[in-house]
């Protein structure tokens, strides 16, 4: 089944986007001594100025490369993962050990092609220890987490928010069309009994944890986690595309029961989801002043809540409105609606029409 999002293109992407801008930041660098240098008047006769042009375009592009993949693949999971604390240390060493790595090639670069002799590597070791180096171990561990705090608020948003947010697209309400899903852990009470509070907080934690790349992989936007429920959304372009928001919970059942050998081995239990699926417009705007965020408000929100009390009582997993099976183009992807019929929701006057694939 093809699908819409690749996480591995995606984080290539990522780390393409940080390498073009670490360059251009080492490019400024650059720049801006050699400007300083100019504006006073110093002695560059002797200077080829492609040779620290070179270096710092090298610097730019080794840094972004080694930086920014361990960043995507190895920083954000630590900051998961870890303690801040710990997370913070382990951090520091490994760009330490970044930063003096891309300093010696770059070093032995600038000094092959200036320096004279055949003891390269003695100069190298001579700037590496340079009080210069300060400056420049400083300058790019700012620069590194400027990029960091980018990603972890980009993370916190979800993808494109954090734009949204920085350029005020959502400062004043706005009115959109949106898809949204209530993902919400069956026999939750249950298994909370069974597990206490300790354990029952760590298994929704490894649920989420399970279910969160399927939401990604399929263009969902988590907009909040309520209790052991997820309100995942999508723009309609998003959502409808490939039935996108209906394969999105398929493949977060599949991700759980792939990881079910973990849960009964470490719960004794395996989670199963239901769901329920509605479309309609929203008001959408920032919210908060202490804690500020994006919040949608608007009738749909409550219908698609009630849609989804009603999988217990049908007896199945999902259930759609009609009108968002209608929107969507799901007979390339094996996925067949079953119409149930209309029914009355909780607190709803007008009977909607339900349906389960």
């Amino acid at each position: 089944m093809k699908t819409s999002f690749n996480p591995l293109s995606n984080k290539i992407s990522l780390i393409v986007v940080i390498t073009v801008a670490w360059v251009l930041v080492a490019l400024l660098d650059f720049f801006g001594a050699y400007g300083v240098l100019l504006q006073y008047n110093c002695e560059l006769e002797d200077v080829n100025p492609w040779v620290p042009f070179g270096t710092s375009l090298m610097i730019g592009l080794l840094a972004g490369t080694i930086g920014g993949s361990t960043m995507v693949f190895s920083w954000g999971g630590w900051l998961r993962s870890k303690t801040y604390g710990r997370a913070l240390v382990d951090i520091w060493w490994s760009y330490t050990l970044i930063y003096l790595f891309v300093s010696s090639l770059s070093g032995f670069y600038f000094y092959s092609r200036q320096a004279e002799g055949p003891f390269v590597w003695q100069d190298v070791a001579i700037i590496l220890f340079n009080p210069q180096q300060i400056r420049n171990y400083l300058y790019w561990l700012g620069i590194m987490l400027i990029t960091m705090i980018f990603l972890q608020v980009n993370d916190k948003y979800g993808p494109g928010n954090f734009r949204a947010l920085l350029f005020g697209k959502y400062f004043r309400p706005r009115r959109e069309e949106r898809i949204f899903m209530f993902l919400d852990l069956r026999s939750s009470t249950t298994i909370a009994e069974k597990l206490g509070e300790r354990r029952y907080f760590n298994f929704i934690n490894d649920v989420f944890k399970s279910v969160t790349p399927s939401i990604l992989r399929f263009q969902g936007e988590i907009y909040q986690y309520v209790g052991d429920e997820i309100v995942i959304t999508w723009k309609m372009r998003s959502g409808d595309q490939r039935g996108n928001c209906v394969q999105c919970f398929f493949h977060a059942q599949k991700a759980l029961q792939a990881k079910r050998d973990y849960f009964e081995k470490e719960y004794g239990v395996v989670p199963q989801f239901k769901a329920g699926l509605h479309f309609g417009y929203v008001m959408a705007g920032e919210i908060g002043i202490v804690k500020r965020d994006i919040s949608f408000s608007g009738d749909v929100l409550n219908t698609t809540s009630r849609i989804q009390d009603k999988c217990n009582e049908l007896g199945v997993d999902i259930l759609l409105s009609k009108p968002l099976v209608d929107r969507l183009d799901l007979t390339p992807y094996s996925i067949e609606p079953r119409e149930i019929g209309e029914m009355t929701l909780k607190g709803k006057e007008e009977k909607v029409t339900l349906v389960t694939v």
